[in-house]
């Protein structure tokens, strides 16, 4: 798919399927309403597949990687960009932070080449990283635009095309990325979209950055929005001034996750950004979006307010590479097993009243 052609297919979850769900959820053997937001999250799901059993159990984390070119301003990165790379290499090998947290949870990992500097045709030729690359990393956006909207569309295409590649083994993806510095384009796509002139409320850390070159950080970011002046109206011009290879991959999985009708997991901060830039260009995806979980980093709060989420974890986590999806996945095996594997009431041969809180 096209990019407009995945936002032309986008529609709201399914109405119907929501509200089988509610009641089959109220027929069961259970108080009402009695674990809470999972349930929440099991009408959720339906909706989103269309199906009251909400199939999930074919999950996928796809780790985008890209490199910044904002990372060449002092203070804005604690490590160099040298170290994409190198985990990424350290990912198709086997190892890696969201390669064990998604054994754990069952989840397959593929990872794809979107605009590192260093290219790695070895392990592209041997199956182990996906070629997706745009460009050997962005332009530093704190001096002009962070690539041409052709490469912007570009990005956005190859993640819908990973999209359509995995879906017909996929029943959820989780988008996850490695890039060392796109915490910045991140924020700076937090700021337009949502209109935030504060950046002192939404700029991290990131990967460890020490508080006293949160500063420069700061005022890297603050010179890319005042040389680029992103339309907010028109996300394709936020993501080709101000955004990352990484950002445009994880909007276009979203995109064309929405237009499969597959749920979408999201991590953290980073996966936030490109959640935000996907619902700009299409609201209604809005409702394929699961937040696996609440990001320290102090933007992400606002990233949850402008998708309309609330996490469903909050452990203080801020790694990325798709980790807080990781963990989040067997909530979303519970809520199946909720909709498939207890009885209803009159299959339990249980009379609501003599059930403790049921009146």
């Amino acid at each position: 798919m096209r990019l407009e052609e995945a936002i032309q297919t986008i529609r709201p979850a399914d109405p119907a399927a929501r509200e089988a769900a509610r009641k089959r959820i109220l027929s069961l053997s259970m108080p009402p309403w009695a674990l809470g937001r999972l349930l929440d999250l099991a009408v959720d799901l339906a909706g989103m597949t269309g199906d009251v059993r909400i199939p999930v159990a074919r999950k996928r984390i796809v780790v985008m990687a890209g490199d910044h070119g904002i990372t060449r301003q002092p203070g804005v990165a604690a490590q160099p960009s040298e170290v994409t790379v190198q985990v990424v290499r350290h990912f198709a090998s086997g190892g890696g932070t969201v390669r064990a947290l998604a054994r754990n949870a069952g989840a397959e990992v593929v990872v794809a080449d979107f605009g590192m500097l260093t290219p790695v045709p070895d392990l592209v030729a041997a199956g182990k990283v996906l070629d997706c690359r745009v460009a050997a990393g962005t332009r530093d956006f704190s001096t002009g635009p962070a690539m041409t909207r052709e490469e912007a569309r570009r990005a956005l295409e190859n993640g819908i095309a990973l999209a359509e590649r995995f879906a017909p083994d996929t029943d959820v993806f989780a988008p996850g990325e490695m890039g060392i510095g796109n915490t910045s384009p991140s924020t700076a796509v937090l700021a337009v979209l949502g209109r935030i002139a504060d950046l002192e409320s939404i700029v991290g850390p990131g990967a460890a950055l020490p508080s006293d070159r949160l500063e420069g950080k700061r005022a890297a970011i603050a010179r890319g929005l005042a040389v680029n002046a992103p339309d907010p109206g028109d996300p394709l011009d936020v993501l080709s001034k101000v955004g990352g290879f990484e950002l445009g991959g994880i909007a276009g999985l979203c995109l064309g996750a929405a237009a499969l009708r597959k749920p979408v997991l999201l991590d953290g901060f980073i996966c936030g950004a490109g959640a935000l830039l996907a619902a700009a260009f299409a609201p209604d995806c809005r409702d394929f979006f699961i937040m696996a979980h609440g990001s320290s980093e102090p933007g992400h709060a606002h990233m949850a307010r402008l998708l309309g989420k609330t996490p469903l974890l909050d452990l203080g986590m801020h790694l990325g590479e798709g980790s807080g999806a990781a963990v989040a996945m067997p909530l979303l095996d519970a809520a199946h097993a909720v909709m498939t594997d207890i009885a209803t009431f009159d299959e339990a041969h249980i009379t609501p009243a003599g059930l403790p809180g049921l009146r």
